[in-house]
């Protein structure tokens, strides 16, 4: 294949085995992890779990990445498709209330072969943001909730910690098209069904970043259409070490900040205990379900 999926428009060629974009990946998917998983959002992970399915490789560049060791670091084993349509169906036989594509944005193509006989249960399309809206158009119809990241609005940002000054623009405009898709959020039984949930990772000393990306949710969409999730789990990983600024916890006064900011604004949503800060939450990328 001749690769436009993602923003970056590199037009690289892919093919079974090997990938000369920018995410590295060949056509065919590689995965690192599939497992039950308890720590996403109350209403997706519910009581059972969701059902994780962590992609290799990469559109983006953020240094601070916690899931480095796939992402930019390629480890992963590759798989068919009919392979991965069994790994979800393990995974929906083990309970999962949905299934969670992670990082899916270079395999857009494969979700939505793989879709073209639905899942039993509820898609996740759990992404950086960094999508292209013709790319989402493809998936209509067959993703239910869309979980993308809204890393920064500020392009100088977006291209100091994640190589790309267009992800505002390209994520705002990602995130519309991937709510007029979902339509206003829905819940059954405590359980997300359909909808869109927009997550934020408040970083160090960028209080007024996260301040701004709360106020273009509360201002874009009415209540009662999107959920916000107000991450404080920010750990120094990946290449952060590079980048003092980067190279701290979260303070706990910035935490306190940003959620009585979401508070204020009556955006609802979900916020996290200074707790979730904790390696311990990164899942271990060993092939586990592959």
């Amino acid at each position: 294949m001749i690769c436009s999926l993602c923003p970056r428009l590199c037009r690289a060629e892919r093919t079974e085995t090997a990938g000369r974009g920018h995410c590295r990946m060949p056509e065919l998917p590689v995965v690192a992890r599939a497992a039950l998983h308890m720590w996403e959002e109350p209403p997706i992970s519910g009581t059972r779990g969701s059902g994780t399915v962590f992609f290799s490789g990469c559109s983006l560049d953020c240094v601070f990445c916690q899931n480095d060791q796939i992402s930019h670091r390629d480890f992963g084993k590759g798989v068919t498709v009919e392979r991965l349509r069994e790994i979800c169906q393990a995974l929906i036989a083990q309970g999962a209330h949905n299934i969670n594509f992670v990082n899916p944005t270079h395999y857009a193509h494969v979700v939505a072969r793989l879709l073209e006989e639905p899942l039993p249960v509820p898609v996740v399309w759990n992404s950086g943001g960094y999508d292209r809206v013709e790319t989402l158009r493809a998936l209509e119809g067959k993703v239910d909730i869309y979980l993308p990241d809204l890393k920064y609005l500020t392009p100088a940002l977006a291209e100091r910690y994640s190589g790309a000054a267009d992800y505002p623009a390209a994520a705002v405009a990602a995130i519309r098209e991937m709510v007029r898709q979902t339509g206003p959020y829905r819940m059954e039984d405590g359980l997300l069904k359909r909808g869109t949930v927009i997550r934020h990772l408040v970083l160090p000393g960028r209080l007024a970043e996260a301040k701004g990306v709360m106020d273009f949710v509360s201002e874009e969409f009415p209540p009662g259409t999107v959920l916000f999730s107000l991450m404080s789990q920010y750990l120094p990983q990946g290449r952060a070490g590079e980048f003092p600024q980067l190279d701290r916890r979260l303070r706990g006064s910035e935490a306190r900040a940003a959620q009585a900011y979401m508070e204020a604004l009556g955006l609802e949503g979900f916020t996290q205990e200074g707790s979730a800060a904790d390696a311990g939450y990164i899942p271990p990328f060993d092939l586990t379900g592959v």
